[in-house]
């Protein structure tokens, strides 16, 4: 049995906006007299869009037409519509996502592009849709080693470490490439981060000044300098701290980096020498690249080319999203699909008895409910040593006595496990609350506290749920 469904992704960034279309086919892998166990085998992108330029009102502002228009334009030219697609991605990414109507522009796009496209962002999701875009994650396990993705935007620099084919941790920096901005010959527009890095080691910027190669150079080697303080091959100077996005943490000491790919619209620039002008594009990237290739920490390091660079975000958002759930899950006819679901995560520390597990949930349960009523919510644990009929029924008992705001709520009860225990788990759930009340048990998904997650309408037969895991976390 397989099944093919079709995925977009659609990338708004802080230079550039594009979309791609993608195969996914999805097959049951177990033989015929066991469990069905279906993944997603094969992953094959069918269209690329034009490369546009973000369209913006203003600096704080993105012109939310315009960009619906460039996504109507290339769904009439790829084929497509709407209900053509089953899953994907729309994500706003870097400096963009700063801007005062990001959410209200995701928003308008998600509705556009289907059913079940999720709108996402957050730097620590686009650091593993670049990396995974890149091939970084695949290449790490071919080389047996530990790599990292940077992946450089217009504004933001995302990195992800893969050591053998594992996501071992992810940061992100301010640092990209329209940080600094030239027209007619001069200085448009200096983030101030950037300014007080170069006003530190004694460049001074102004917007209005007259743009000097040799002067933006020194920036851009600065800029260079502080990528490999955060891939740990220098140390840490006082202003690394400053530059880390929403004042994020630093990648983890171990693994050891051994390798590096670059990604992003700068990537281009660093895996060949530009000639020409260097402002030809309105900023400092062509500097920034040139600066990266010269380092001489970033130049201790092997660097492999990356499959994709300035498409890497979107080759991941439309084909890296997506994961199936297990085939041993519970849902109810006409409750699917569910979009932007928090996830009320029990650690395992919490899981190691009914009780600590119950007042995990009991404890966390109002962060939930912002008006003093429960809005819907998903429950997540990893279900691990729970397998006996015995346990599954005393697991099913605690997580009712835990949630009765969302079982006296108009939401389905949504429960997300990692052991393959849904089904089970599902049914029992559905028995003691007499069936009454609408239940959702997928497994086989790990999750994060903190994400979001979206549940598709059943595939495979009705055997598989598509799901996505997000995090919906804006740069403020």
């Amino acid at each position: 049995m397989h099944e093919v469904i079709l995925s977009v992704g659609i990338d708004i960034g802080t230079s550039t906006t594009q979309l791609i279309f993608s195969r996914l086919t999805i097959e049951n892998r177990a033989s015929s007299y066991t469990v069905p166990r279906i993944d997603i085998v094969d992953k094959e992108v069918i269209y690329r869009s034009k490369i546009y330029f973000t369209p913006l009102r203003s600096a704080t502002e993105i012109d939310a037409e315009a960009v619906k228009r460039i996504v109507r334009e290339e769904y009439q030219a790829a084929g497509m519509t709407p209900e053509m697609l089953r899953t994907g991605a729309v994500i706003i990414t870097g400096e963009t996502a700063r801007k005062e109507n990001a959410n209200e522009v995701l928003e308008a796009l998600s509705d556009l592009a289907g059913d079940f496209v999720v709108a996402t962002a957050g730097p620590d999701l686009e650091s593993v849709l670049s990396a995974r875009g890149a091939g970084t994650d695949a290449l790490s396990k071919e080389k047996r080693t530990a790599i990292a993705n940077v992946d450089i935007g217009g504004g933001t620099s995302n990195i992800a470490v893969y050591e053998k084919g594992v996501l071992r941790g992810t940061c992100c920096l301010d640092i990209g490439g329209r940080l600094i901005k030239v027209e007619n010959g001069r200085i448009s527009y200096i983030f101030p981060k950037i300014q007080a890095l170069a006003a530190a080691n004694g460049i001074s910027l102004a917007v209005g000044d007259r743009a000097y190669p040799e002067q933006l150079y020194g920036v851009c080697r600065l800029m260079a300098a502080q990528l490999a303080q955060a891939l740990r091959l220098a140390g840490a100077d006082s202003h690394h701290a400053g530059l880390y996005t929403n004042n994020g943490k630093p990648l983890p000491e171990q693994p050891a980096i051994r390798a590096v790919t670059y990604s992003g619209g700068v990537a281009d620039c660093i895996y060949q020498e530009m000639e020409g002008d260097v402002f030809r594009f309105g900023d400092i990237g062509v500097l920034l690249g040139k600066a990266i290739r010269a380092d001489p920490d970033l130049s201790r390091v092997e660097r492999f080319t990356s499959i994709e660079t300035i498409r890497a975000t979107v080759v991941g958002a439309g084909t890296h999203t997506t994961e199936v759930s297990g085939s041993t899950i519970h849902y109810e006819q006409g409750t699917l699909p569910l979009k932007n679901v928090p996830i009320l995560k029990v650690s395992e520390e919490d899981e190691a008895s009914l009780e600590t597990l119950k007042a995990s949930i009991l404890n966390q349960m109002p962060l939930y409910m912002p008006e003093g009523k429960a809005e819907q919510l998903a429950i997540a644990f990893t279900g691990e040593k729970r397998t006996s009929f015995a346990d599954i029924q005393a697991l099913a008992a605690a997580i009712i006595e835990s949630t009765k705001e969302v079982i006296s709520s108009r939401y389905p009860l949504v429960v997300v496990v990692e052991n393959d225990i849904g089904k089970v788990l599902g049914n029992a759930l559905n028995v003691l609350l007499k069936r009454e009340k609408d239940v959702i048990c997928i497994d086989g998904i790990r999750t994060l506290s903190g994400d979001y997650i979206d549940i598709g309408e059943p595939i495979a037969g009705g055997q598989v749920l598509p799901v996505v895991i997000k995090t919906l976390i804006f740069n403020s």
